[in-house]
């Protein structure tokens, strides 16, 4: 049976027809749209093209409010066998910020070489594992990328990967062992997927997930950016939410943050100092900062629904956070880590004291490796939560 969705126009003109919506959506949650030979480029040479098979998909999901939606992504797969015990894992990849323009997704940032973490997959694929990475809603695909939506985005990590399943050829099935994975953005996506997936993914055979510098509380990070280098992830989040609830946000902004909007509505992540070191209270109709707004309705309860940590995992989990991270606070990892050992999840909480948000990705991409292989040898995972 297939599901009958609302023609939307897309944000960019141009838009490669592949990534158009379509009239209709299968019936399953992670069935594909359709799919096509992608080219997966990291360096001059095109060598990372010649020793993975690499394809673009779009297949079916659901946003925040369960109302099914295209989502466009990559499956990427060594052509060597796997060499492990058992089936080849595949990782779900959630990639961090993108930005917000259709142009950013990473499904087309593959293709002209210049996909930020493409760097730690590279890493991911010579261990052998395949990678099923998700554009998330809207990034990419028509409608407006719904940043720090944690349904919309859980659904769309755990969906890419039933999607990678699926795909003929991938070499990969329902009973492929699975990996999450996810750094600053990424890292609240592969939260929130690995505590939904006992009730949205069951099927699924998750042997762990890695998050890094998880965004678990939202509340926190309007004092924070507000005003700072990368204020424009502020606005981003204040974006992609507004577009998930259906919030108009001009009655919000004086006619230069109506004007500001648009300006960083197609920016990428490489844009962010267009917002660096502006203060909300330039662009709000009466002076309130974000901060100040985010503490009143609607804004206040629909950033306490993202709260991340509230449901518990049932795979292990690896969490990663730098004390002197300087976008996301530290505490929001260590009270994620303490939510969840409350309900008898099993984590490990690594602290470290890297330097910054960007240097801190590091630390968390080089445990993965041993964490991520140790689950798929059916190792035990160590769990922390008695030292929190």
């Amino acid at each position: 049976m297939s599901v009958p969705v609302e023609a939307a126009d897309s944000r960019e003109a141009g838009i490669p027809a592949f990534y158009e919506q379509p009239a209709t959506l299968p019936a399953a949650n992670g069935d594909l749209v359709r799919s096509e030979p992608m080219t997966y480029l990291l360096d001059p040479a095109h060598a990372s093209d010649v020793a993975v098979t690499s394809t673009r998909i779009m297949y079916r999901t659901t946003d925040r409010t369960g109302t099914p939606v295209a989502v466009s992504g990559s499956v990427i797969v060594p052509k060597s066998p796997w060499s492990g015990p058992g089936r080849r894992p595949v990782i779900g990849y959630a990639v961090g910020t993108q930005g917000v323009g259709d142009k950013c997704a990473p499904s087309r940032q593959f293709s002209e070489g210049i996909e930020y973490e493409g760097v730690f997959m590279t890493a991911m694929l010579a261990r052998g594992y395949a990678l099923a990475v998700t554009d998330y809603e809207g990034l990419g695909t028509a409608g407006a990328h719904t940043y720090m939506d944690r349904l919309s985005q859980g659904h769309a990590v755990l969906d890419a990967v039933r999607a990678a399943q699926r795909l003929p050829g991938s070499g990969l099935d329902a009973q492929s062992p699975v990996g999450l994975y996810g750094y600053s953005q990424g890292g609240g996506a592969a939260a929130s997927a690995v505590e939904l997936a006992p009730t949205y993914a069951a099927e699924l055979r998750i042997k762990g997930a890695v998050v890094g510098a998880v965004p678990a509380d939202l509340t926190v990070l309007p004092a924070n950016l507000d005003g700072g280098l990368w204020a424009e992830f502020l606005w981003y989040a204040m974006t992609g939410l507004a577009a998930s609830y259906d919030l108009d946000l001009n009655p919000y902004l004086n006619d230069r943050g109506r004007e500001f909007l648009t300006d960083i509505s197609d920016d990428c992540v490489f844009d962010l100092f267009n917002a660096a070191l502006k203060n909300s209270t330039e662009f709000t109709t009466d002076g309130s900062s974000l901060e100040q707004l985010t503490q009143t309705e609607p804004f206040k309860s629909i950033l306490t629904d993202q709260r991340i940590g509230l449901s518990k995992p049932t795979a292990p989990v690896l969490i990663t956070h730098s004390l002197l991270d300087d976008t996301i606070p530290y505490r929001t990892g260590r009270q994620l880590a303490t939510d969840w050992c409350r309900q008898g999840a099993t984590v490990r909480l690594s602290t470290n004291a890297t330097p910054l948000h960007l240097g801190a990705m590091l630390n968390n991409a080089t445990e993965a490796f041993g964490f991520l292989e140790a689950r798929f040898a059916g190792t035990p995972a160590l769990n922390s939560c008695w030292r929190l």
